[in-house]
């Protein structure tokens, strides 16, 4: 897999982990991770044993957010032609971490210390957020004279409600582990980062023990219904359903509930 240096990559059993492998720039987010987190997720997506995916984070930091000093070096100058390059390389970027989310696999979050600016679209684009109790969160573009343009705008208030997101975007304050879980960014708060870890695989073993085209299926739709009226979002599930009622993992479960057993799984 892609990602020797940036990232380090782990599979166990039907489980890939990815750790953020830079602690000494606090896992800043520069122009190469992005390319290597798209390649990754790609990766991910099509290999066929892998039912979930865990991000984790080496060092202090989950991450600070984007390198500024690469952010930087994009801007050429105030030509049309520059500003058109400069479109195209936000959109590239966008790319990268709208990967995580059109990944068919599901993805969980461990977050530690810090997540801030891009940490927030990132993890925005994740299934499942757990967190160390004393994580900080912050959407710092704002107070950095940047619109947030990777996803939180688009994400965040359908995770935690408009008046919330907007309050956090405008102010780009700090806030902490203990609000973002009052406020439904995160689905637990964890004491230590052993804890983090041990609840971030226990939620994905409980995922990964349930049919996988089926969970995939499940991703799919939640994502098409968000974007869709509910009429549209009914009918997708249903053509989604029809294919799940005639796979054999449907009639594997049918028979481990008859016959008292806990059911095993193939993807078929």
């Amino acid at each position: 897999m892609p990602g020797k240096d940036i990232f380090l990559t782990e599979q166990k059993g039907d489980i890939a982990w990815l750790t953020f492998n830079q602690p000494k720039k606090r896992n800043t987010m520069d122009m190469d991770f992005f390319k290597e987190l798209k390649e990754l997720f790609e990766t991910f997506a099509h290999t066929s044993i892998i039912r979930v995916v865990v991000i984790k984070a080496a060092g202090k930091s989950f991450t600070a957010g984007t390198d500024l000093a690469s952010a930087m070096s994009m801007i050429k100058g105030e030509a049309a032609e520059d500003r058109d390059d400069l479109l195209q390389k936000l959109r590239w970027l966008q790319d990268g971490i709208q990967s995580i989310e059109n990944c068919s696999k599901p993805v969980v979050a461990a977050i530690h210390g810090h997540c801030i600016g891009g940490g927030i679209d990132l993890i925005c684009a994740c299934d499942i957020r757990l967190a160390e109790k004393s994580t900080l969160f912050s959407v710092r573009e704002t107070r950095m004279g940047i619109i947030a343009d990777l996803g939180t705008l688009q994400r965040l208030p359908r995770i935690i409600g408009d008046g919330h997101s907007r309050e956090l975007a405008f102010t780009g304050r700090d806030f902490y582990a203990p609000e973002a879980y009052r406020l439904g960014l995160i689905s637990k708060l964890c004491e230590g980062r052993s804890t983090l870890y041990d609840d971030a695989e226990a939620v994905a073993r409980q995922v990964a023990d349930n049919p996988p085209l089926t969970v995939q299926g499940v991703k799919e739709v939640i994502n098409y219904s968000r974007d869709n009226s509910v009429e549209a979002g009914l009918h997708y599930t249903a053509q989604k359903n029809v294919a799940a009622l005639l796979t054999e993992d449907f009639r594997e479960a049918i028979h481990a509930f008859k016959e008292k057993r806990k059911p095993r799984f193939q993807g078929k």
